[in-house]
């Protein structure tokens, strides 16, 4: 009898109990090779890819995508043997029919779960356009490509000479209550265990905090006028473009010395007051909005932060930021404007004390001098835990951010 390995849910990080299977990137049948990556599961905090224990094939998998399991728990085992020929063989105990699932290991480009949804509804690679990382098609894309050819009209047959159709009869009026179209019905899913800690974290803040938001606005023609100024030049020496956010991770550090309660936390009955500034910037995952953090960001140079922001945003679309990437943090950047948001009051990420929240770039008209002047304007927010920092301190904190904003070159004399 040939030699069986558990694939088991590993320890990830520390007070974590529990996960949800992500996508299995193999099928029930395929060999993989030790140290090659079967599945992806998440944690509270992030993605992790769970590899092979072994050579051999992948055989009687236990949770499925969606599925939660507890540390520990065996989610799948693989028969150990050596690679063959023909690079995958049937699971013990199956035929070969059987042990196909469908899937195509002659295909890398395709993900397992997109080739069963593939072969389920006869679709072949080109019918598909992928979305996935170097091409790769994802389960969420067959998904796509099946309602589009759903919606798509069915083709003309031939022209013949046929009768009129007789005009519809009217239907009879039906209550919303009881009609069963396809608009009323439902879908159940699982919140995923990174929207379940969202929703925890924010009803934390909201009941131990006293959460308290103030604005301002902040003129963005000088930032943009560097940025176009010098834009090309700085892509060519540090391969990366310059962005906003550099410039207002840059202010924030400056608004941060000058208020340090908004860089502190409460813990217990202290406050614990940094001297340094690890800054998350919020971003836009594969499974949700993530916070990555910038670590000592007084300390980086505008190349190392647009650099660092990009690198955060690819790991975070392929869902392979790690639970350390997201954890500490003294204050947190989240830009709403780039969804579209003219406004809004963010909520503070416990245990930090303030948020700054950015907006959209609008033109609006504004008086200078006197006169009447068209500026590309954008409101700033900043949510704040009032048990630490007054209201002072909090416009203080926007004042500073607006004044840094609006003469940029104040970052480099130091004023």
């Amino acid at each position: 009898m040939s030699e069986t390995v558990k694939v088991d849910i590993p320890t990830v990080g520390e007070s974590i109990t529990e996960v949800q299977i992500g996508q299995w990137l193999k099928s029930e049948g395929d060999w993989v090779a030790s140290g090659e990556d079967l599945v992806e599961i998440e944690t509270e905090k992030a993605s992790v890819q769970i590899p092979s224990p072994a050579d051999g094939f992948l055989e009687a998998i236990t949770k499925q995508e969606e599925e939660f399991a507890v540390v520990g728990d065996t989610i799948a085992q693989i028969r150990v043997a050596e690679k063959p020929d023909g690079g995958s063989a049937p699971a013990a105990g199956a035929s070969d029919s059987s042990a196909d699932n469908g899937s195509s290991s002659g295909d890398e480009n395709v993900m397992p779960a997109a080739q069963r949804l593939m072969s389920e509804n006869g679709l072949s690679p080109g019918d598909v356009k992928a979305s996935g990382p170097g091409g790769r098609i994802l389960k969420e894309d067959v998904l796509a490509a099946i309602e589009s050819k759903k919606s798509a009209p069915a083709p003309a047959s031939p022209s013949k000479s046929v009768a009129a159709p007789a005009p519809p009869r009217p239907k009879p009026p039906s209550s919303l209550m009881t009609d069963s179209a396809p608009h009323r019905s439902e879908e159940v899913k699982p919140l995923s265990m990174l929207r379940r800690t969202i929703a925890s974290r924010l009803v934390e803040a909201q009941q131990t905090a006293a959460l308290l938001t103030t604005f301002n606005e902040v003129n963005m023609k000088p930032v943009m006028d560097i940025r176009k100024k010098y834009k090309e030049a700085f892509t060519q020496k540090h391969g990366v473009k310059l962005g906003f956010m550099s410039f207002f991770a840059k202010a924030a550090v400056e608004a941060l010395r000058a208020f340090p309660a908004v860089n502190a936390e409460i813990r217990d009955d202290a406050a614990i007051y940094r001297n340094y500034q690890d800054i998350g910037i919020a971003i836009g995952g594969g499974k949700g909005l993530v916070v990555p953090v910038l670590r000592n960001v007084e300390r980086m140079s505008f190349a190392e932060i647009e650099w660092t922001i990009g690198d955060f945003a690819r790991q975070a679309g392929e869902n392979r930021l790690q639970p350390e990437d997201l954890m500490g943090g003294t204050h947190t950047i989240s830009n709403g404007g780039i969804y579209g948001s003219l406004l809004s009051t963010p909520i503070v990420n416990p245990p930090q004390s303030g948020i700054l929240g950015l907006h959209s770039i609008q033109e609006r008209p504004m008086a200078v001098n006197g006169e009447v002047v068209i500026l590309p304007m954008m409101n700033l927010a900043l949510t704040y835990d009032h048990r630490i920092v007054d209201g002072r301190e909090a416009v203080g904190f926007l004042k500073t951010i607006k004044d840094v904003i609006e003469d940029p070159a104040r970052l480099f004399l130091e004023l």
